[in-house]
């Protein structure tokens, strides 16, 4: 499986790591962590040396609960930061983390080649249409309701038959709109307990058959650290423990913080399926 990147051809059969941006001051791990140009540089250049095919930036927080900002409050945290890493980092591949058709639009005008919508299009009406105009690829999310209320949509008749459903219907949309390059995101922490989320890792296989990338966003995720009584600092070892599973079960992408970490964890999952030599 390949997608087009800016014209980049990316073989998605062997597994690669999107690095986490955030330009949020509220995010559940590293909200407020970078600040000057300096800190996003060094952040940003660290993850592409350790080997992140993607960056993916974001500017509105998408965690429990999280306070609602306007369109232009999150356009003015992002495009800056945007412009300074594309002209410091031109050749990188930047994933924009938005909702908003808006933004999608101006950030890949602005150099980005990818939208992660954790609303699938479900709160913007104009966002599907806008990724079949700019034709770039598109990560589809699984979340029921918004950041402020995914946690109240619980409720399934079937987790992996509803999810399946969710996921048919709006690959079906974007394919008539001539969408050619979807990755899917199950969701991990969104609209879904903590017993849900381990189900769905347990299941995560059942997507393949969509025959789309799939990306798992597991990094430093309250399941982890609840389940094992600690916090977001201390849930490295738990996130490669998943990563591990996740890439066993067809992940395509592992969405993480840790960058490094998650690239020995690819080498491994690579070597013991005969993906590499030595």
């Amino acid at each position: 499986m390949y997608i087009n990147c800016k014209g980049h051809l990316i073989d998605l059969d062997r597994p690669k790591v999107m690095g986490i941006l955030n330009l949020t001051p509220d995010s559940f791990y590293d909200g407020g962590k970078y600040k000057s140009a300096t800190e996003i540089l060094r952040q940003v250049g660290k993850m592409l040396r350790e080997g992140a095919t993607f960056i993916d930036m974001g500017a509105y927080s998408s965690r429990p609960k999280a306070i609602h900002i306007s369109e232009d409050e999150e356009l003015s945290r992002l495009l800056p930061v945007l412009e300074l890493v594309v002209k410091e980092f031109p050749e990188a591949l930047i994933s924009i983390d938005t909702f908003r058709s808006h933004i999608a639009d101006q950030a890949i005008q602005s150099g980005a080649c990818m939208v992660n919508d954790i609303s699938g299009g479900s709160m913007d009406e104009n966002m599907f249409a806008t990724i079949a105009k700019l034709q770039v690829p598109y990560i589809l999310m699984h979340m029921v309701g918004t950041p402020q209320t995914m946690q109240q949509h619980v409720q399934y008749e079937d987790l992996i038959k509803d999810m399946i459903f969710y996921f048919s219907q709006k690959v079906f949309e974007l394919r008539k709109l001539g969408v050619n390059d979807l990755i899917l995101d199950p969701g991990f922490g969104f609209s879904k307990t903590l017993d849900q989320n381990f189900e769905l890792l347990q299941k995560l296989e059942l997507f393949s058959g969509m025959d789309l990338p799939i990306l798992a966003g597991l990094s430093r995720k309250s399941m982890l650290y609840k389940l094992l009584g600690l916090d977001a600092d201390r849930a490295l070892n738990a996130t490669t423990s998943v990563n591990t599973i996740a890439l066993m079960k067809g992940a395509s992408i592992l969405r993480v913080h840790d960058v490094q970490e998650a690239m020995e964890t690819v080498r491994i999952f690579e070597k013991i399926t005969n993906r590499i030599s030595l």
